[in-house]
C-alpha cells in the first residue's frame, strides 16, 4: 500500500490503520495525517481506544492491518534507531527509574545518538540543559526523579523527548496528574514547540476545552470509530460533543468551550436583566440554587445569551444590534409580573439596550424585589 499525496506531504500518517488487541480489532480504518507544526488532538471517553491509537503508531502495540507512515516512509521498515530520532513517545504510565536524578533521566533522550556506550559529548550535554530549560526545569535538574512533584515529572518526560530532537512526539494525557497551573503551561510548551520549531504534535486530551484552544486538528475516537475528524471549528459544537460523550443532560458551550448542567425545574421565580456578559455569574448561582429563572432582553450576539440559553427556563431574545419591539418588552413585562424578583446585573445602558432602564423602572413600580449584586443574591432567601 503506497501513501496517496495528501499521505505523501504528512510528518505522520495513518493509512486505513485497524488497531486492537489479540488479532481482534478496536477501531478499524483509520486514516489521518500530521503536516509539520501541526497539534493533533485525540479526545473521546475514557476507554474509547485513544491509547489503543497512540500505542499502535508508535509500536508498542502491533497493528492488525493498514499502514503508519512516518516521513513518508512505512514504520514497519524502519529501524527502531532511526525511529527514535524522528519520533518522541511520553506515554502516562509512572515512571519509576532507580538512583538517578532528572539530568540523568533527561539524558536518556539523548541514546539513539550516543553510540553504544551511552557516553555524553559536550554538545549532547547542551541539548539536554536546553530541553531543561525549555520546560521550566533547569531548578530541579539534580533532584532525584523519584523525589519530584507530578507536574515536574511530567515536564522532566517532556525534556527527554525533546532531547530526541524528534519531528514527531507522542503524548498520552499529558495533562494528567497536572494542576491548572501546570496543564497550561506544559501545552504552552508543545504549542512553542508545533509553531516555533515545526515539530508535529499527536497527543490524547480530557480536558475537551483546551484540546479546543491548542490544536489545529481533533479527532473523536468513539469506542470502536472515528466519529469525526476536522478542525476544531468543525468539531466542537454542542451537537458532535453530545454524541461523542453520550451526554444526555446539560450542554457544551461551543463558544466558551464550558459545560453548563441542565436548568432547574419548576415556575419561574427570577426575572434576570443583563447582557454584555454580567448576567453570567447570576446564571450559573440561581442555576446551583435549583432556582428557575428567565432572561433578557438579549440580542443575539450577545455573551450573555450563550449562558442563558441553556440555563434559563425562557430567555427572550431581539437581533443584534437592533433595539427590542414593543410586544417583547411587553412580554419581558409579563415575566417580570409572574416572578418573585428581579435581578439587575448592571449591565451599562446604551442606544440598543434602553429597554433594560424601562423594565427596572416597571419592576420597581410593581413593588418586586430587586437584587443588585451577587452578594445581595447570596443573602437573599433563594
Amino acid at each position: 500500500m503506497k501513501p496517496d499525496s495528501k499521505t505523501a506531504t504528512a510528518k505522520l500518517a495513518l493509512d486505513h490503520l485497524s488497531v486492537g488487541y489479540n488479532g481482534v480489532p478496536l477501531i478499524s480504518d483509520i486514516c489521518l495525517s500530521l503536516s509539520k507544526g501541526e497539534i493533533m488532538t485525540l479526545i473521546g471517553p475514557n476507554g474509547s481506544g485513544k491509547t489503543t491509537i497512540l500505542k499502535s503508531i508508535t509500536r508498542h502495540l502491533a497493528s492488525i492491518s493498514g499502514t503508519v507512515y512516518l516521513d513518508e516512509r512505512n514504520m514497519r521498515l524502519i529501524s527502531g534507531k532511526e525511529i527514535a530520532e524522528k519520533l518522541a513517545v511520553v506515554l502516562t504510565e509512572r515512571v519509576r527509574p532507580e538512583l538517578m536524578n532528572c539530568f540523568e533521566f533527561v539524558s536518556a533522550g539523548r541514546y539513539p545518538y550516543t553510540g553504544t556506550f551511552g557516553t555524553l559529548t559536550p554538545r549532547d550535554r547542551e541539548i539536554v540543559e536546553s530541553a531543561l530549560e525549555k520546560v521550566n526545569a533547569l531548578d530541579i535538574a539534580d533532584k532525584d526523579i523519584s523525589r519530584i512533584s507530578d507536574g515536574q515529572r511530567q515536564r522532566i518526560l517532556l525534556a527527554r523527548a525533546i532531547c530526541q530532537e524528534p519531528e514527531v512526539i507522542v503524548l498520552d494525557e499529558p495533562t494528567s496528574y497536572l494542576d491548572i497551573r501546570h496543564k497550561i503551561e506544559l501545552l504552552e510548551i508543545l504549542s512553542g514547540m508545533a509553531k516555533n520549531s515545526g515539530i508535529s504534535v499527536v497527543m490524547s486530551l480530557h480536558e475537551i476545552d483546551l484540546a479546543e484552544r491548542i490544536s489545529d486538528k481533533i479527532v473523536c475516537v468513539k469506542g470502536d470509530r472515528i466519529a469525526a475528524y476536522g478542525t476544531p471549528e468543525e468539531i466542537f459544537s454542542d451537537e458532535t460533543i453530545k454524541e461523542l460523550y453520550g451526554i444526555s443532560a446539560g450542554s457544551f458551550n461551543a463558544l466558551l468551550g464550558s459545560i453548563e448542567l441542565s436548568p432547574p425545574q419548576g415556575e419561574i421565580r427570577f426575572f434576570v436583566i443583563g447582557g454584555a456578559g454580567s448576567g453570567i455569574p447570576y446564571y450559573r448561582a440561581l442555576r446551583k440554587a435549583g432556582v428557575p429563572f428567565a432572561a433578557g432582553i438579549l440580542p443575539g450576539n450577545d455573551m450573555d445569551l450563550s449562558v442563558a440559553l441553556p440555563l434559563a427556563k425562557t430567555v427572550l431574545r431581539t437581533e443584534p444590534f437592533m433595539p427590542a419591539s414593543s410586544e417583547l418588552i411587553d412580554e419581558a413585562k409579563k415575566l417580570i409580573d409572574s416572578a418573585d424578583t428581579v435581578i439587575d446585573c448592571g449591565c451599562p445602558a446604551g442606544e440598543f439596550n434602553r429597554f433594560n432602564a424601562e423594565l427596572l423602572k416597571y419592576a420597581s413600580e410593581r413593588g418586586k424585589r430587586i437584587i443588585r449584586s451577587l452578594a445581595g443574591l447570596s443573602e437573599a432567601k433563594l
